[in-house]
């Protein structure tokens, strides 16, 4: 088998940590789920999902992926191995043991990978727009305070989502982050029509993990949207009336 193509950030480029931010290319699955669909809530073959899901651990050598079952909340939680009983809601996995494979699942939403080198403690966090603004950047970080870490040496990289020319929103979305803080407007753009926004995700995302401390942090800049030959996106398959959209993920774990 082939290497799975994988992106990675060079501030997470870290002795004794091992991350990446997978594409849809390298895996098994068929049709508008082609190829790497890891997303065990889609309608893909189960048998497809999980063969995918083994070649990313594989990748890493590690036993399985620790993902949540991801409800757009400000919700992280602590492992130290597989889940013992099916996934837990939630939208951050962190973990201080060696070899948990931390990861979290995407398909617009911006993935967020995070790690301190000195303290040893890394997470994957998922944020869409709700999360990132219901406070799973902070919940994440206080977690991996309680395992030990310093916001003084986090360093966190937000992978593919959706980019800030592909996400027209109305605005009753704007009016929303508005109310939370009035200084978040300066996160959307004009749009095709007055009653349209252009929304910044990885911007908002970025500020979020500033504002929890962590300054050393980069977007990678890739649009899911965008770029259908490696990204799937959620809001392209709604475009298309396509049925269902295959999900990606990062991962990050500790050797």
């Amino acid at each position: 088998m082939a290497a799975l193509p994988v992106l990675t950030s060079r501030l997470l480029d870290l002795p004794g940590v091992r991350h990446g931010f997978f594409t849809r290319q390298g895996g098994v699955s068929t049709g508008i789920y082609e190829s790497l669909n890891v997303g065990v809530g889609s309608k893909d073959a189960p048998e497809a999902v999980a063969e995918n899901r083994r070649r990313v651990a594989a990748h890493f050598g590690a036993e399985a992926l620790v993902t949540a079952y991801q409800v757009h909340s400000a919700t992280a939680l602590v492992a130290d191995g597989p889940w013992p009983v099916g996934p837990p809601q939630a939208d951050a996995v962190v973990s201080a043991t060696a070899g948990v494979l931390c990861a979290a699942l995407a398909a617009d939403c911006a993935p967020i990978l995070i790690a301190d080198p000195e303290a040893r403690v890394v997470a994957a966090a998922h944020a869409g727009w709700r999360g990132a603004l219901g406070g799973v950047v902070e919940a994440t970080v206080r977690r991996m305070e309680g395992l030990g870490a310093s916001r003084k040496w986090l360093r966190a990289a937000v992978g593919p989502c959706i980019g800030p020319a592909s996400y027209e929103v109305g605005l009753e979305f704007r009016a929303e982050f508005v109310r939370a803080d009035p200084a978040f407007g300066r996160f959307f753009e004009a749009g095709a029509s007055d009653d349209k926004r252009m929304f910044d995700l990885p911007a908002f995302v970025i500020s979020r993990l500033e504002a929890a401390g962590v300054t050393q942090c980069e977007w990678l800049g890739r649009d899911t949207c965008a770029d259908e030959a490696w990204f799937f996106s959620n809001r392209r398959a709604f475009r298309r009336g396509e049925p269902d959209y295959g999900r990606l993920v990062s991962a990050i774990m500790l050797t």
